[in-house]
């Protein structure tokens, strides 16, 4: 009996912390659809790179529940064997907003 409220309580902490992982800023959870069309996009002014091996990702509109929410944009390091960022956008599909995830190129 022990043993399965062992496995049980596991799972629980591993649902939670997915959970939470999943809401954080740098995780993806799958396709992103809404209805409404992204506001414009915002101009923003970035600060000195922190090296020479930083990459600029500039800020998007996000879907969050049933809203629009600017992530500002930031100074990523590059990650090694890519040359460039490819950013995210908005993809309008079937009369519907498509968020297309951003991501490393070689």
């Amino acid at each position: 009996m022990q043993h399965i409220t062992t496995h049980f309580r596991t799972l629980g902490v591993a649902l939670a912390l997915s959970g939470a992982l999943a809401c954080s800023h740098g995780m993806s959870v799958g396709l992103v659809y809404t209805e409404r069309r992204p506001p414009p996009d915002r101009v923003e002014v970035m600060a000195a790179a922190p090296g020479a091996d930083y990459v600029w990702i500039r800020g998007h509109w996000a879907w969050d529940r049933n809203d629009f929410g600017w992530v500002s944009g930031r100074w990523e390091l590059a990650q090694r064997g890519y040359h460039s960022w490819v950013p995210g956008h908005w993809v309008e599909r079937r009369h519907r907003w498509q968020w297309v995830e951003g991501h490393w190129a070689r």
